[in-house]
């Protein structure tokens, strides 16, 4: 069910979103998108845009299916974003949700 504080703000589905929260490797990735610039310092094209995909395939020691299947649970969570710049594909942390997410996470456990 979506949630949102009223009708001028945008939703998040709750329910997608802890399920995209739920296993350990999305939240490390949602943790290194928060401060790329840490977690990804050789970047060669900048973090402007977000980080590339083949970057967090990397730090993941995952195959890049599994991590990509990872990414695409984020990105329907609207978690993430992506961004595209000619063929180099961008992810980075879609705050509005997450902001979102918390609120209605708050609102769900009563805090």
């Amino acid at each position: 069910m979506p949630f949102t504080h009223d009708s001028s703000m945008p939703s998040v589905d709750f329910n997608a979103a802890m399920r995209a929260v739920a296993h350990p490797l999305r939240r490390k990735i949602l943790e290194w998108l928060k401060a790329p610039h840490l977690h990804f310092p050789d970047q060669e094209y900048g973090q402007e845009l977000g980080v590339c995909i083949g970057q967090i395939v990397c730090q993941c020691e995952k195959s890049p299916s599994t991590v990509s299947s990872h990414l695409a649970l984020l990105r329907r969570a609207r978690l993430i974003e992506l961004n595209k710049a000619g063929t180099v594909h961008f992810l980075r942390r879609n705050e509005e949700t997450i902001l979102l997410f918390k609120a209605s996470l708050a609102t769900e456990l009563r805090l």
